[in-house]
């Protein structure tokens, strides 16, 4: 599963939101792509699980 993520801008921001995935699950892997403010997230997270956990970590995502 792919995510935009338009606010996430540095290093702190993806760390805050693998953090919250992973906490989310804890076999769940995230890739963060900072210049294209994307986030691929492969595990057993539903799309709704994973755009809950970081809107808990303070960022609005979006699948595409």
């Amino acid at each position: 599963m792919i995510f935009s993520v338009p606010d996430m801008s540095c290093g702190h921001c993806t760390a805050a939101i693998e953090q919250a995935l992973t906490e989310a699950d804890s076999g769940t892997s995230v890739t963060c792509d900072l210049e294209s403010c994307q986030v691929t997230v492969t595990g057993n997270l539903t799309n709704d699980s994973v755009l809950a956990a970081m809107k808990s970590a303070g960022y609005e995502a979006q699948a595409i």
